[in-house]
């Protein structure tokens, strides 16, 4: 079968084609989906296609077939819902999670990224400098800086200067967020 062929063979059969799977899964977007799946799959074999007694019925067949299929995983997909539900509710994220994630808003973008970087994802100095490109230095800049904003927005006493330059705050700031495995953003 040409391609000319086969296109001609596609307009004159696919709308009777989807009819008929439509009457057969009571879905009209069910119907185009497998009806238009089995010609896909008939394309592939074009050149031998008309050599078959009857290729409308090879489609119907391959597109009823497909409609089971999917009936298929749609049941057992319902099954396995049915049997794990999820719980009830899920909790929010905590008060510490949403004012560490409006106080990150705040900074500036490469402060921001390297305090998650290094503070949420554990990642060393040396490592968040491979993943942002930037100079080590630059990435203990941006660290320092972006944790005495951080410090500043969520109210930090300023006596705790020591812990301050380790990112302490910041490290008990980002413990709730860790807990519940959000992502900040």
């Amino acid at each position: 079968m040409t391609e000319d062929e086969f296109d001609a063979f596609y307009a004159a059969a696919f709308p009777r084609l989807t009819g008929q799977l439509y009457a057969f899964t009571g879905d009209h977007g069910e119907a185009q989906d497998v009806v238009q799946e089995a010609f896909v799959r008939a394309w592939d074999r074009r050149k031998s296609f008309l050599a078959d007694s009857a290729p409308e019925a090879w489609i119907r067949t391959v597109a009823v077939r497909l409609a089971v299929s999917r009936w298929r995983r749609a049941r057992r997909w319902l099954e396995l819902v049915r049997r794990h539900t999820p719980p009830e509710s899920t909790p929010g994220p905590g008060p510490e999670h949403t004012a560490l994630v409006a106080a990150l808003r705040q900074l500036p973008q490469a402060q921001r990224l390297a305090i998650v970087l290094h503070h949420l994802c554990d990642l060393s100095v040396e490592q968040v400098a491979s993943e942002t490109g930037a100079p080590v230095g630059t990435v203990k800049a941006r660290l320092s800086r972006g944790r005495a904003a951080l410090a500043k927005q969520l109210g930090t006493d300023e006596a705790d200067e020591p812990a301050r330059r380790t990112g302490e705050p910041v490290r008990k700031a980002v413990a709730p967020v860790r807990k519940e495995g959000g992502r900040v953003g």
